[in-house]
């Protein structure tokens, strides 16, 4: 079942959390995130899964940056969420989305138990010019039915700022 966002603002500060809170940015059934100043893009060519790969970070400056086509740059929400009881789930606005700028290549789930901030994988199909603290995406939760055990993951767990792709570290362990 899908929170409805009174249901959202009922809960909030209790069994979720999203800070700093605005209801400004409340929805029917969701509630908009913004987009932090801070990118980071990789500056290898081809990223490889088990290694780190080299990242820079770069500022989004308030008249606006101009994203190129075809590059992938991680940004970050300007909120810390987290609860321990819903499954956070995260969308690109519709009206961002009608500019052809993708805000989640792949990872829009969130796991029961996550905390921190979320770290967007921000794609475009032609130029386009973003702005920092621009409501990006929107968040909503799922009830969750049956046993569940909270997301505990040392990777991305109460992070404090953008996470590039942690996976070559799965590729430690197994070499363990």
């Amino acid at each position: 079942m899908l929170l409805s966002g009174k249901e959202i603002e009922k809960r909030i500060g209790k069994e979720i959390i999203i800070e700093p809170f605005n209801k400004e940015q409340l929805n029917p059934n969701s509630y908009n995130l913004r987009l932090h100043n801070e990118l980071l893009v990789y500056e290898e060519q081809v990223l490889d899964m088990k290694k780190a790969n080299a990242t820079k970070k770069i500022y989004i400056p308030e008249e606006g940056l101009v994203l190129e086509p075809n590059r992938l740059y991680l940004g970050r929400t300007v909120e810390h969420t987290k609860t321990d009881k819903y499954a956070p789930m995260l969308e690109g606005r519709s009206s961002v989305g009608r500019l052809g700028l993708f805000v989640h290549v792949t990872a829009g789930f969130g796991d029961v138990g996550f905390s921190g901030y979320w770290t967007l994988e921000i794609f475009c199909v032609q130029p386009v010019k973003i702005y920092p603290n621009v409501e990006i995406c929107q968040i909503y939760y799922h009830s969750i039915y049956g046993d569940y055990e909270k997301y505990n993951s040392g990777k991305y767990q109460n992070n404090r700022d953008i996470q590039p792709s942690l996976l070559y570290k799965e590729f430690e362990e197994d070499d363990r």
